[in-house]
């Protein structure tokens, strides 16, 4: 049996080896159809505009249904709902792939086609990423999320590339055609996948509760925040680059298809070198400092790419940009997934990817704009001035340091109701008794406010702290949810972290029975 702290131990074990490797390949095709999609618009309508329009095409779908598709990665079956998207994937670029060997792509059907591949991204990144503990054991879950994460991060890289090479050799046709196989791959790989059913479980959520329980997660969760800002920060102003790659390519460096595709390879290579470099980089660096490095490095390269440089010159600079791409991708990455438990790691990782792809989204189109005013080069210059400001932002917001562990944690113990109290009765009010010396009254109070935070994340709509006025040394935490079932999700959905805020309550609560709690449903009269 593999050991947790191995990086590469769920690789050991045959189906996330092969899922793992099915999906980077889905991947790098997703990235190529985007490469081609950009390319054939410069010979339609080579403008900034329309470049950055058929840019945020793939990745607009992304930032509006993100949430939706965590949502639905946690509540349905994963590998049902991949292999749909597979399905639907692979199918756009079969049909991408006629209209340009028929020679008749134009306009409205390559947004189209873009627009749907974005929804299938949409659907597909979630659940693949949530997927992971259905895959490996308890102990490797960490491991395997990581390793999603740097396969995506390397498709997301080398795909570009490989398709920016293929159109320099068979064109778009046989770029769209070759980006269909990806997909295809994949859903060989879920269709082999025998999963084990999963007993039905009572407790299941349905689509709105699950919306309102995971933005309501994301949105207690402070340090959560901090990445999320400095994700928009960095990728929308490095968001430049993809927008504006095929025309800096095509006009301010005098570059055929073929030369496209170089570039894209060598930030590819720069990719793939980054990754191998991180480990060692980790030694000496902390996140902060890596997503500073990467910011300075980007603007760097933005700046130089602005001022038309040869062209060996600036396969040099991509595979520097390759570098400081991954690194940040890969930093701000694992900073978001370290954060979220099972229960909620779809919806989570959700709200980071809409970020992720709203930067580029917005960036694109923006850059875009700049560009066709301004000129290219001033473009560049301006989004290489607001990616040296990102370097320097950590000074004043830093990344937060996430050490502990967001596993799941023993569940409190559930209460035994009469035969009368059904899922769907609430609302329900909960009380916990505390009893507390005057002279630890105040850590007290401080450490139940710290866990009234975690009762609102997990689905209080209400928490307050009361004090009995003939008993000061009895202190009532109260806090009121939906619906009996609700409260019993909390149960299910305690942390290791939460357990440690839980223990710095207990430490000041007196006595050795734990604090009383009683558990209140509101009786309505019937006629």
């Amino acid at each position: 049996m593999p050991e947790a702290g191995d990086a590469f131990a769920p690789l050991r074990q045959r189906p996330f080896a092969l899922l793992w490797l099915a999906a980077i390949a889905a991947n790098i095709g997703g990235f190529m159809r985007d490469v081609a999609n950009a390319w054939v618009v410069t010979e339609i309508a080579p403008t900034p505009v329309w470049v950055a329009l058929i840019q945020a095409a793939a990745t607009l779908p992304v930032f509006l249904l993100a949430i939706p598709a965590g949502v639905l990665a946690d509540i349905l079956d994963r590998r049902r709902l991949l292999i749909g998207v597979q399905l639907l994937l692979a199918g756009i670029s079969l049909t991408l792939a006629a209209l340009a060997g028929l020679d008749a792509l134009a306009l409205p059907e390559l947004l189209t086609l873009a627009l749907l591949g974005g929804m299938g991204a949409a659907l597909m990144q979630p659940a693949w990423q949530a997927v992971a503990p259905d895959l490996v054991g308890r102990t490797l879950v960490r491991d395997a999320v990581a390793l999603n994460s740097l396969g995506l991060n390397v498709a997301r890289a080398l795909g570009p590339a490989i398709g920016g090479l293929l159109l320099g050799l068979w064109g778009p046709p046989g770029t769209f055609g070759l980006s269909a196989l990806g997909a295809l791959a994949l859903l060989a790989a879920l269709v082999a996948w025998r999963r084990a059913p999963s007993p039905p479980d009572p407790l299941v959520e349905h689509f709105a509760g699950a919306l309102r329980a995971g933005l309501r997660y994301t949105r207690a969760s402070r340090e959560l925040h901090r990445v999320l800002w400095r994700a928009a920060g960095f990728f929308g102003s490095a968001s430049a680059v993809w927008a504006l790659l095929p025309l800096v390519a095509r006009q301010l460096l005098g570059g055929t298809a073929g030369f496209y595709g170089l570039l894209l390879g060598a930030v590819g290579a720069g990719a793939v070198a980054g990754a191998l470099l991180l480990p060692r980089l980790r030694q000496h660096l902390a996140a902060e400092g890596l997503l500073a490095t990467a910011a300075a490095v980007e603007a760097a390269v933005l700046a130089a790419l602005s001022l038309g440089p040869p062209r060996p010159v600036a396969v040099v600079l991509m595979v520097a940009l390759g570098v400081a791409w991954i690194t940040a991708l890969t930093t701000l990455g694992s900073l978001a997934q370290a954060m979220f438990p099972s229960w909620v790691r779809g919806r989570g990782l959700a709200v980071y990817l809409t970020v992720f792809n709203g930067a580029l989204t917005l960036g694109s189109l923006g850059w875009g704009g700049v560009a066709e005013v301004a000129g290219m080069a001033t473009a560049l210059q301006l989004a290489a001035a607001t990616l040296a400001a990102m370097a320097a932002l950590g000074r004043y917001w830093p990344l937060p340091a996430v050490d502990a562990d967001p596993g799941a944690a023993t569940p409190w113990p559930t209460p035994q109701p009469h035969p009368g109290v059904t899922l769907d009765r609430g609302p329900v009010m909960v009380q916990l008794e505390y009893q507390v010396r005057p002279e630890h009254r105040e850590q007290l109070v401080a450490a139940l406010y710290d866990y009234g935070a975690v009762r609102r994340r997990d689905g209080a709509v209400a928490w307050g702290l009361a004090e009995d006025v003939e008993q000061p040394e009895l202190l009532v935490e109260w806090f009121v949810v939906d619906s009996w079932a609700e409260h019993l999700r909390q149960h299910q959905r305690a942390t290791a972290r939460d357990a440690q805020l839980r223990a710095a309550v207990l430490r000041w609560h007196e006595g050795s029975a734990p604090p009383r709690a009683r558990h209140l449903l509101t009786v309505r009269r019937f006629s």
